[in-house]
């Protein structure tokens, strides 16, 4: 099968087309299935896994790609995981550990999805990352609720992108900020009721304009380092914030007392490491909250840019231009 590897740690030049061996069909009790693959998704992790900063879980592919898209060839589809009915033949897009810049990819049948009626390959495959992981942070763990408001760090990203769909599909009002005034007035095409520009306005001030000085009830934040301090000042009473990156820095100072008498609450997570048993729930109640929304057509995914396989390289020095709004897809 063809695929895209990282050869050693660096730039994107790296990332090499070559083939390897076809995997083997899963066995009856692996809990897996084949995957003809179609489309492959890009994200942050896998710039960070190139650049030898995100190892890959034991056990699990070197090759980059953590979202596919395709057609199921074969695997364990009698296992208790697969929780909608797939069989061979079923088109999915999968939420993967690895592997996803290949011919063909192993994945967890309980982290694997039907396409959203009419999507195409590609919209099916600009799913599993960001859908996973802002359900998972925003939803499950954040416990953002009817009535509640969402601030997103980095609008314009895939995640970014994700959050306002997830949160203004489910009736939310959704704050984000962005780098530029172009991403600003994207992120309100999108549906944000605010967009920030950071460079040129105060994140704080605004977002307490917008909330009548009570401030957002959750914060998204893929920035940390000298944002936290300044996100607690803008957060509202049993606020919580949740932090899924460290692009600013891992070391914050904050004034633990606000965190204190306001009933804060400061929390994050990373997804590649969850167990399968986690990325299952995650799924069912994707299934059940979103893709109801996305069968009847009001919510779609923004793909920014597609590539071939072959051009894995040139998808990444997009992604790492912060050029984009929305997604980066591959071809395959």
């Amino acid at each position: 099968m063809r695929v895209v590897e990282i050869r050693e740690f660096g730039a994107p030049e790296v990332l090499i087309p070559t083939t390897r061996p076809d995997p083997a069909l899963p066995s009856a009790g692996s809990g897996e299935i084949l995957i003809k693959v179609l489309a492959a998704g890009i994200n942050r992790p896998d710039v960070l896994q190139r650049k030898g900063h995100y190892p890959v879980p034991a056990g699990a592919s070197d090759i980059p790609g953590l979202e596919v898209a395709g057609e199921i060839i074969g695997g364990d589809l009698a296992h208790a995981d697969n929780q909608f009915g797939l069989k061979v033949g079923d088109k999915v897009c999968a939420l993967v550990q690895g592997g996803g810049y290949a011919e063909l990819c192993l994945a967890p049948v309980a982290q694997c999805l039907p396409y959203p009626k009419g999507f195409t390959d590609l919209e099916a495959a600009s799913l599993p990352e960001t859908f996973f992981t802002v359900w998972s942070n925003v939803f499950m763990r954040g416990e953002l609720a009817a009535g509640e408001t969402l601030l997103v760090q980095g609008g314009s990203s895939g995640i970014g992108v994700t959050a306002i769909l997830i949160a203004k599909a489910l009736g939310h009002r959704v704050f984000v900020t962005a780098g530029t005034d172009e991403k600003c007035a994207a992120c309100v095409k999108l549906g944000a009721d605010l967009a920030i520009n950071y460079k040129t306005h105060d994140f704080v001030e605004e977002i307490k304009k917008a909330t009548d000085g009570k401030g957002v009830n959750v914060i998204l934040d893929m920035v940390t380092g000298t944002y936290l301090q300044r996100e607690i000042d803008c957060l509202a009473d049993d606020g919580r914030i949740v932090i899924i990156a460290i692009m600013g820095g891992s070391k914050s100072e904050v004034n633990t007392g606000q965190i204190l008498r306001r009933r804060l609450t400061i929390t994050g997570s990373t997804l590649r490491p969850r167990p399968v048993a986690f990325k299952r729930e995650i799924a069912k109640q994707l299934f059940e909250r979103v893709w109801p929304i996305m069968n009847q057509g009001a919510l779609k995914p923004v793909i920014y840019k597609t590539y071939s396989l072959d051009q894995a390289s040139e998808a990444h020095r997009l992604m790492e231009s912060s050029e984009h709004v929305g997604k980066i897809v591959l071809t395959v």
